[in-house]
C-alpha cells in the first residue's frame, strides 16, 4: 500500500491531468478557459444562462391573457396621507416608544409612533421651540 505522500502526489497528478497546479487547482493552458469535464461537456454556459434568465429571472409577462392568475386592479393612492422616512436619535426613539407603551397601558390601544407625533404637532407652540434646536 503506498504511503500518504505517494497517494497525495498521484491524486494531484490525476487532478491536474499532467498540468501545473496553483492553490486553486489546475492552471488552464488553452486560452485561459478550464477544460470541459462531466456536465460541462453537455451544458453550454451561454445556453444555461439563457434558460435561467428567460425562465427564472425574467419579469412576468405583460400580456394579461398569458398570466397565470388575474392581477389585482391598482387602486388610486390615498391623498390624505403620505408615507415618509425620518431619522431620530436612538435616545429619542426610545423615549417615543416608551410614551407609546405608556399610552397603551393606559388603555389607548390605537397609540402608535405616528399617532403620538401627530398629537405632539397639534400641541406644538412654535414660540417655545429653542433657537439652537
Amino acid at each position: 500500500m503506498p504511503g500518504n505522500d505517494e497517494q497525495d502526489d498521484s491524486f494531484m497528478d490525476l487532478a491536474a491531468g499532467g498540468r501545473d497546479l496553483d492553490s486553486y487547482g489546475p492552471i488552464p493552458r488553452h486560452g485561459g478557459q478550464a477544460p470541459m469535464h462531466g456536465s460541462a461537456r453537455v451544458l453550454d454556459a451561454d445556453e444555461v444562462q439563457g434558460v435561467l434568465s428567460g425562465a427564472f429571472y425574467a419579469p412576468p409577462p405583460r400580456d394579461e391573457e398569458h398570466s397565470r392568475r388575474p392581477r389585482a386592479q391598482k387602486l388610486p393612492r390615498p391623498a390624505h396621507y403620505k408615507v415618509i422616512c425620518i431619522s431620530l436619535y436612538t435616545k429619542d426613539l426610545e423615549a417615543l416608544d416608551a410614551a407609546v407603551d405608556e399610552l397603551k397601558t393606559r388603555g389607548i390601544t390605537k397609540a402608535s409612533r405616528s399617532a403620538l407625533i401627530r398629537v405632539a404637532l397639534e400641541q406644538l407652540d412654535l414660540d417655545k421651540v429653542p433657537r439652537g434646536m
